[in-house]
């Protein structure tokens, strides 16, 4: 996703970089450019209207043309707008003092509010609460047994019951108390399309559980149907938050970019995948660093922490300062990179990444013949590559469904990187230092394509 705009906005950022001075048609110039730019990426046309206006009117003040370089001075008004746009500033969770706090799920069917239940029920585990799921949408066939599966892969309780969906809202509340449950969050039913029927139940149910928070999915393919979407609901439940799913795929990013100018309310969570782990909070300023080329370093450390156990990746670089990291840490350290997401998205984050490589399809895919390579290794290979010779590396070629020659480039690559970690340990403290900085950073890892 932003994957055009963010092409658009760079080429921008990258003309205005260096400008000793800019007049008011260079300005003018570049806001033609960036309004083109947010109306093919399908954001809603009063709010390209206003955010231009406002770059436009900061852009020409008194303080741009007394400033020592106006282009970067442009940047980051482009950039405050950006984030702006995007919500502001990240919402914070803040606790019921007497649980549980409740989150309320609204959305249309098919905007994926089912499994964005489970993948909050997920992140609120992984901040140490307890939550229950409730399975209030009782319209839709098998909805609650979907929730029920989801809730097992993730070791969430759900508590459902048939019949009326207000009713089975309450006792999931009582349910959540009776269980000194921290965190309650109620799956609703949606329909294709607004009707009154749908929005009369939704409101019924929060009137019964009082939410702390509702939240809206929102699917982020929808383009400027999604802010209709959200302002229909926005005067029935007065939302809190949104969460944007789908945010992978295919999309221009028109939602995300006009939702929190027509509402008001932020995006709070963004589903980066189909996977449960594939779900993060959302963070404006790092999203518009994103789209501008500017990278998230705060994000890809955050997952790297996530991802990398800390014990083990000390282990591992007091190893590699000494010339002992071995093909098996190594093996290790891309398993814990995978966790980190998908590698087109790590990409994504890295300050400085060509466009080709962020926007690159990098699956999995692209690991698995170095771990098949590693794999047909025996433990002694593995741990003193210097040992294979012509027909060992014949026999690991033919058992990884590689080419000696794919086999012969991992081991250089891998020699050249123990003798680089060597070379920094031999430097002392300073050495140690940007080794360690190195685990679970991807770009510690040889390149092997």
């Amino acid at each position: 996703m932003f994957d055009s705009l963010s092409s658009r906005l760079e080429g921008i950022v990258k003309r205005l970089r260096g400008r000793g001075r800019l007049t008011e048609a260079d300005v003018d110039e570049m806001l033609t450019e960036i309004r083109t730019a947010l109306l093919e990426a399908d954001v809603n046309v009063g709010v390209v209207r206003n955010v231009t206006g406002r770059i436009r009117e900061q852009a020409i003040g008194a303080r741009l043309s007394e400033a020592l370089d106006p282009g970067q001075q442009v940047i980051k008004i482009v950039n405050q707008e950006l984030t702006a746009m995007l919500g502001g500033e990240t919402l914070k969770i803040t606790y019921a003092s007497h649980p549980p706090t409740v989150v309320l799920m609204a959305g249309l069917q098919g905007s994926g509010k089912t499994t964005g239940a489970a993948k909050l029920a997920r992140w609120f585990k992984s901040q140490g609460r307890q939550p229950l799921l409730v399975g209030a949408d009782l319209q839709r066939p098998a909805a609650v047994e979907q929730l029920r599966t989801l809730g097992r892969q993730i070791d969430v309780p759900v508590f459902s019951e048939p019949g009326d969906p207000v009713k089975t809202a309450k006792r999931g509340l009582a349910e959540a108390r009776r269980l000194g449950r921290d965190v309650l969050i109620v799956d609703t039913a949606g329909r294709l399309a607004i009707d009154t029927e749908m929005m009369e139940q939704v409101r019924q149910i929060s009137k019964a559980v009082d939410p702390n928070y509702t939240v809206l999915v929102i699917d982020a393919m929808t383009g400027q149907d999604a802010v209709a979407v959200a302002g229909a609901f926005h005067k029935t439940l007065a939302i809190d938050g949104v969460i944007l799913s789908k945010l992978d795929g295919d999309a221009r990013g028109g939602a995300a970019l006009s939702v929190k100018e027509v509402i008001g309310r932020p995006i709070a969570f963004a589903s980066t995948g189909e996977k449960l782990n594939e779900f993060e909070q959302f963070h404006p300023d790092r999203m518009a660093g994103r789209i501008l080329g500017m990278g998230d370093v705060l994000s890809l450390i955050e997952s790297a922490e996530q991802a990398f156990d800390k014990d083990q990746a000390e282990q591992a670089a007091a190893r590699m300062l000494d010339g002992e990291f071995t093909l098996d840490d190594f093996l290790e350290q891309m398993q814990a990179l995978k966790k980190m997401g998908p590698l087109s998205g790590i990409l994504g984050m890295m300050p400085g990444m060509p466009k080709e490589m962020k926007g690159a399809e990098i699956g999995d895919d692209a690991l698995r013949p170095v771990e098949a390579i590693i794999r047909s290794m025996t433990a002694l290979e593995r741990r003193k590559p210097e040992l294979l010779n012509g027909s060992r590396r014949t026999r690991i070629a033919n058992g990884s469904g590689t080419t000696v020659g794919e086999v012969n480039r991992l081991v250089k690559q891998f020699q050249e990187m123990q003798k680089m970690m060597k070379r920094m340990g031999a430097s002392g403290r300073g050495g140690k230092k940007g080794a360690r900085g190195m685990q679970g950073m991807p770009g510690g890892f040889p390149q092997f394509n």
